[in-house]
């Protein structure tokens, strides 16, 4: 990521992202930082540079969201989802879509997001049972999906359907916001990234155009392996690292400043207690290169990269949740307070596992990729 652009984003994080991540933890959309985002220009991160975008890449969204996720974890995660669904939108669009989504997208004035995952299918998010079905000059969807990140919010949405022939063909196709026949279902209430408005859609005879079908029919598989899954992975994969950085910036910050009143030291000055933070800083840092050297092989475009990329994030969540869990063994008492910087930093991380492509799935998949089977043998 140019510097430019990423000094905008730590701006905006430190500024408005952080200032409302309290208001955001309590089950509000992250809408200040949103427009922030918008505003600078910065919407359109992976809209290439010919629709007016700034053409960035994998590595400039896991920098983005690790930004960003360091002051609130929630709109890392919503501006991550918008991002991975603009990479969609512009891994193969046609005139009419780069008109109407890409260039508004990058001029601030669009906001999109991705609706995999489904209530039956679990973490096979690439096997949808939404149901499309052609009519004349356009598709009519029916089914229901699960965990919608920015939803209700968002001006349109990737969403993934199984078309209603023999062949049972997967597709994408981008579906605009308030059609009629889309159902909003519930708020979320979650653990942790409590801001996110994860909810539940369900589509009951939504009509789209033919023309918002994303590439051809049956591209889907094409899509979620090359280009939702690595970007929707690193996306991931920087939130958790900013969260495991906040989690080691609030303990550096107790360290020097709580004493011990009987010797008037820190304990910043405790050999132990720099020892631990040195194996904490390390595993973080461990990870943190490694998200990065697979981002770059992504964009280098590296054929293997998708191996590291989806180790990327089975380690993030293993190292985020360990991290910030024994930050606030070091803190004590203080940080295992309700409210405190920490508690929220733990429910937030929690989500790493549970967050589609699963911790176990992932291990799964990479084994089968080194050992030469096939991915999705099951």
């Amino acid at each position: 990521m140019h510097k430019s652009i990423s000094s905008q984003f730590q701006s905006i994080a430190d500024e408005t992202a952080a200032s409302h991540a309290d208001w955001v933890d309590r089950g509000n959309w992250p809408l200040a930082t949103m427009q922030a985002i918008q505003e600078a220009g910065l919407a359109g991160l992976l809209v290439p540079e010919h629709f007016g975008g700034l053409g960035q890449g994998a590595e400039a969204l896991l920098r983005a969201t690790e930004i960003l996720g360091k002051r609130c974890s929630s709109t890392g995660l919503c501006f991550g989802m918008h991002s991975v669904g603009t990479a969609v939108i512009a891994a193969n669009p046609s005139d009419e879509q780069a008109n109407t989504y890409l260039r508004a997208i990058a001029a601030g004035q669009h906001i999109t997001t991705l609706a995999l995952s489904e209530p039956g299918t679990g973490s096979h998010f690439y096997l949808p049972e939404c149901q499309a079905r052609e009519e004349e000059d356009s598709i009519l969807l029916n089914g229901n999906k699960a965990f919608v990140t920015n939803g209700s919010h968002a001006d349109s949405y990737v969403i993934s359907v199984m078309a209603d022939t023999e062949q049972q063909d997967l597709s994408c196709l981008i579906v605009p916001n308030d059609q009629e026949g889309m159902h909003w279902q519930g708020q979320w209430e979650g653990l942790g990234m409590r801001g996110n408005s994860s909810i539940g859609l369900q589509l009951e005879n939504v009509r789209v155009p033919k023309a918002n079908l994303l590439g051809n029919e049956g591209d889907q598989i094409w899509y979620v392996f090359n280009v939702v899954a690595p970007y929707f992975l690193l996306a991931m994969t920087g939130v958790y690292l900013g969260i495991a950085n906040a989690a080691l910036e609030e303990t550096e910050q107790h360290l020097n400043q709580r004493k011990h009143s009987t010797t008037d030291n820190t304990l910043s000055q405790n050999s132990v207690l720099q020892f631990q933070y040195a194996e904490l800083w390390a595993k973080v840092e461990r990870t943190r290169c490694l998200a990065h050297a697979a981002a770059q092989a992504f964009d280098s475009g590296d054929p293997n990269a998708i191996t590291s990329v989806m180790t990327a994030k089975a380690e993030v969540a293993d190292m985020v949740t360990n991290v910030v869990n024994d930050c606030m063994s070091l803190c004590g008492g203080i940080a295992y307070r309700e409210g405190s910087k920490l508690h929220k930093l733990l429910r937030d991380a929690r989500a790493a596992h549970v967050m589609s492509p699963t911790t176990n799935l992932l291990r799964i998949w990479v084994g089968r990729s080194l050992l030469g089977q096939p991915l999705l043998a099951d």
